[in-house]
């Protein structure tokens, strides 16, 4: 008689014919001709009738009429096997089918009965039975909720639920909720990403939404506002009030107005003032408004956004508008007529009265080079002192580039994205206006010379004291020449500086605010309040550049959709372009470098004219082919895309409205 056997493998149930048998094992052929090595301890049943193909078919019709409530009732309280149960259930002995369908059954009713070894089994007590019965009807009710959200999702409908979190569930999800899964499964059905099915389905309003929701999700949960509770900033009216009049250089855009600059004609040369704004008089490290400025750690900027490090009442207070006597610190140099170097340094903490905000973007066109060269600015304020500021910006200008053995890339375009919104609120309609500006013009260059002068004194000057601070340093001559921070003074050899300490920004960085409680230590001769190794110096390093990082990234995202925007507004269909490297292009006339794949190798610089065939304003990209090749580009257009580094940091000719100005 040909015997078969019932078995497990890799934990599903096989049916087999018995070839040949040992002690220990037993050669099986499987009905589709394959053939296994079956050990006898995962044998379930020997068996003549029916045929392997037949048993598990027949025995699974006959399990689907077990009513598992009742076999529960019948199994006997202890361990037993499925054999034994068969026999009581069926009441005789049962015929291969009968004991195989009990055994499917209670395989498959794991709430009911608890598996204890091979084909043994314990029926589970009444209390767990029913928790585990409850929880299977709360996954049976979760699972049609699901494919409910599922079918709504797919019909372009959004469940309650799933709209109330869309942003969480694409940026932080709970991937065991059922909106997740919901999410996930209709996206699939549609053949779209979770992110276009939310916005097709109108769950996230519109790219712009996603765009600026996301990232305020991710760094601002709680909101952007501020504590209720904060302390208003005191008067600072016991500071010694300044003998000069200073006057700001910034972007009309700009109200966190962190300099100023003064000049006083001397025998011999002139005494420059550099300003800079002290909020720190005020916020020092025990202050109940640290925490926040800490947490937040720089203002972010964006077009049509900004998200400021201290409350407005505080940048109101510190802020260097015109007409007011404000708490700074100041750093005065003597400047020699003879080459308009620095011979003498003098840091102060006193008022300053702000005579003016000058504005550069109303200036520019007026304040050029040829008309500095020849005096002839005419009635504009304060032209004397620009014209010699001028000349001293100058001077150091040449002096870091005898230090760093090269010239700075004065002369490259940038370009702001200003943005005007149609209504009440910041949406898709709104205008949009590119605007270019050169780096290195008269205005851009006196303030980015004076705040690197500023800068690096102030950490040449803790330096020396050895007094802790938080330094910028690269050095070109090991690994990438990245810039790096630390609370180690070392030179920037990219600027051509010895130390380099960011103190000019306090309104806006964190590091600054740091640093210039430093400064005021020193001039105080008062304990510094951080030393050396002070744990929170290196965790405010880290986490401002991990801040810093991520909000440069959103404001290039946002300057980004803002040119696509731009594009669709002009309804430009061919626009021209320069060949950074390889396939990278830079489009003429906005801040938008692409990639362009599979286009012709050409060399860097040369000009194109690109077809734009379509926008994406979720991925923010461009598909283009190119039009015809017109000629190389001017050095001046190449450079532009080059790092401008802390120079361009320290320039006041900031994007409006985009790019914090110093």
């Amino acid at each position: 008689m040909t015997a078969y056997v019932l078995f497990e493998e890799d934990g599903a149930l096989r049916a087999g014919t018995v070839l040949s048998a040992t002690e220990a094992a037993s050669q099986v052929e499987l009905p589709g001709g394959r053939r296994v090595k079956v050990k006898h301890t995962h044998v379930f049943l020997r068996f003549a009738a029916p045929p392997p193909p037949q048993l598990l078919p027949l025995a699974q019709q006959e399990a689907e009429q077990i009513d598992l409530d009742f076999l529960w009732q019948c199994a006997p309280q202890q361990e037993f096997s499925f054999e034994e149960l068969a026999r009581e259930y069926f009441g005789g002995v049962p015929t291969a089918v009968q004991a195989t369908a009990i055994l499917l059954r209670l395989l498959g009713a794991p709430a009911y009965f608890h598996r204890k070894g091979r084909g043994r089994f314990r029926p589970a007590p009444p209390e767990i039975l029913q928790a585990a019965l409850a929880a299977l009807e709360r996954k049976r009710r979760q699972e049609a909720l699901k494919q409910q959200y599922v079918a709504d999702l797919v019909a372009g409908r959004v469940p309650e639920p799933i709209a109330r979190q869309a942003i969480a569930l694409l940026l932080r999800p709970d991937k065991n909720s059922i909106e997740y899964k919901a999410l996930e499964a209709a996206a699939f059905q549609r053949q779209l990403s979770p992110l276009r099915l939310l916005l097709a389905n109108g769950a996230i309003a519109s790219p712009l939404r996603w765009h600026l929701d996301s990232f305020l999700a991710q760094y601002f949960p709680h909101g952007t506002g501020f504590p209720a509770d904060l302390p208003a900033p005191p008067p600072a009216d016991d500071l010694p009030l300044a003998e000069v009049a200073a006057f700001s250089i910034d972007d009309s855009a700009t109200t966190e107005i962190d300099d100023a600059f003064s000049l006083r004609e001397l025998p011999d040369g002139v005494r420059v003032g550099i300003h800079i704004a002290a909020p720190a008089v005020a916020l020092g490290r025990e202050h109940p408004l640290e925490p926040v400025a800490r947490a937040r750690l720089s203002t972010v900027y964006a077009p049509a956004l900004k998200i400021t490090m201290l409350p407005p009442a505080w940048i109101n207070a510190f802020s260097l508008a015109e007409g007011r006597a404000v708490p700074v610190v100041s750093l005065y140099v003597d400047c020699a007529r003879e080459d308009w170097l620095p011979r003498r340094f003098e840091t102060r903490v006193e008022r300053v009265q702000i005579a003016a905000n000058l504005r550069h973007d109303r200036l520019d066109d007026v304040v050029t080079e040829e008309r500095m060269a020849a005096g002839a600015l005419g009635d504009l304020p304060f032209a004397h002192e620009l014209t010699l500021l001028w000349r001293v910006a100058r001077a150091l200008l040449a002096e870091r580039e005898r230090v760093r053995g090269r010239p700075e890339p004065l002369g490259r375009i940038e370009y702001a994205v200003l943005v005007e919104p149609a209504g009440d609120t910041l949406d898709e309609h709104a205008r949009v206006t590119i605007r270019p500006r050169r780096r290195g013009a008269p205005l851009d260059l006196i303030v980015a010379e004076l705040m690197i002068l500023a800068n690096s004194h102030w950490g040449g000057w803790l330096a020396q004291a050895k007094r802790a601070a938080i330094y910028r340093s690269q050095s070109l001559q090991q690994g990438s020449g990245r810039v790096k921070m630390s609370t180690t003074p070392a030179p920037h050899e990219g600027m051509g500086v010895a130390h380099y300490a960011w103190s000019s920004s306090p309104l806006r960085r964190y590091v600054d605010l740091v640093n210039q409680r430093q400064i005021l230590a020193a001039v105080r001769g008062a304990p510094a309040p951080y030393t050396g190794n002070d744990a929170e110096l290196f965790a405010a390093i880290s986490a401002f550049e991990a801040a810093a990082a991520a909000y440069a990234e959103f404001q290039a995202r946002m300057e980004r959709y803002w040119c696509l925007r731009w594009l669709r507004q002009e309804n430009v269909q061919r626009i021209g372009a320069v060949v950074l490297k390889a396939d990278v292009l830079r489009l003429e006339g906005l801040p938008f470098v692409t990639r362009l794949p599979g286009m012709p190798e050409l060399a860097r610089g040369t000009r194109l004219e690109l077809d734009i065939l379509s926008t994406d304003e979720i991925e923010l990209t461009v598909q283009a082919r190119v039009h015809r090749v017109l000629a190389e580009a001017a050095p001046a257009a190449i450079e532009a895309d080059e790092d401008i580094g802390d120079w361009g940091e320290d320039c006041v000719a900031s994007s409006p409205a985009s790019t914090p100005s110093t």
